[in-house]
């Protein structure tokens, strides 16, 4: 009983108390304003203090929460690229191919040889041949062995075996390859043959001594019979040296293939010579290069 008429004067104290102060601070102006502010100050700068503070942590938990989304996101942005590069890749890859099936099928035209186009799918070595290709096409589409094979600037070789989709071809530049040929404008005969070299030259042997040959002479394919394993006409080369040969019988040269045998993709497998040979004509023009 005596605590709660204590209990109850206290509080009748404290709210007569707090009657007074709001009194007074109504009368007299803004008297406790210091004592606001600096309550303010106090509370404002300790709830600051734990924004700061909080601010580092829940910028952490947002990253954590949204870093699969940003990974995925990153993700798919790297795959598009990689799409994208890859069809312009293709894009160039078809137009350059385009544009080696367009001479190859010029080369043809003027020559009069009736071709099967293939790829080149792989390069590798043939027994008793170093130099040899592989084209992806084959018996299924009339291709046998000894049948000449070109590009759209020249010769390039011959077919050696030929599987039901597949066919494999030695290189004028094997060192064990050996093709007819002649000189533009003439008669004078020779044998080129293959040494190599990454197929960046290639040795003419012209059989009459005596015959003029000079740096920047051009040689055709002489042809063989039935053309077989070579058709007249293809383009072989530009002389670039002549070795003297005194006393000897025959004449060296060193010519550079129009076809460039280190970059060989687009091809033409000769199915039908052409009914005459058409000597110099599927040579390029003076100054146009094959």
């Amino acid at each position: 009983m005596r605590d709660s008429r204590r209990a109850r004067l206290i509080l009748g104290l404290l709210l007569t108390a707090a009657l007074v102060l709001l009194t007074v601070d109504h009368r007299t102006g803004d008297v406790l304003g210091p004592l606001r502010g600096a309550g303010t100050w106090l509370f404002g700068t300790a709830e600051r203090a734990g924004t700061a503070v909080a601010r580092p942590v829940a910028g952490f938990f947002d990253a954590v929460v949204s870093a699969p989304s940003a990974k995925e996101q990153i993700d798919r942005l790297q795959a598009e690229n990689a799409r994208l590069r890859t069809e312009l890749a293709a894009g160039r890859l078809d137009k350059a191919r385009s544009a080696e099936l367009k001479r190859l099928l010029g080369l043809a035209g003027l020559g009069g040889y009736k071709v099967v186009t293939a790829n080149v799918v792989a390069r590798r070595g043939h027994p008793g041949f170093e130099d040899a290709i592989e084209i992806d096409a084959g018996t299924g589409d009339g291709i046998r062995p000894e049948m000449t094979v070109i590009n759209g600037d020249g010769l390039v070789g011959r077919v050696v075996e030929a599987a039901a989709s597949t066919s494999t071809v030695v290189l004028l530049s094997d060192p064990a390859s050996a093709a007819g040929a002649r000189l533009e404008g003439g008669n004078e005969i020779g044998v080129v043959h293959g040494v190599g070299e990454n197929g960046r030259l290639v040795r003419f042997r012209l059989l009459d001594s005596t015959a003029p040959i000079t740096p920047g002479h051009r040689i055709v394919s002489f042809g063989s019979q039935r053309g077989a394993p070579y058709v007249p006409g293809v383009p072989i080369g530009v002389i670039e040296r002549v070795e003297a040969t005194p006393g000897e019988l025959t004449r060296i040269a060193y010519a550079r293939p129009y076809a460039d045998m280190t970059a060989l993709d687009v091809v033409g497998v000769v199915v039908q010579a052409p009914k005459h040979d058409p000597r110099d004509a599927v040579l390029p023009k003076n100054g146009e290069a094959r």
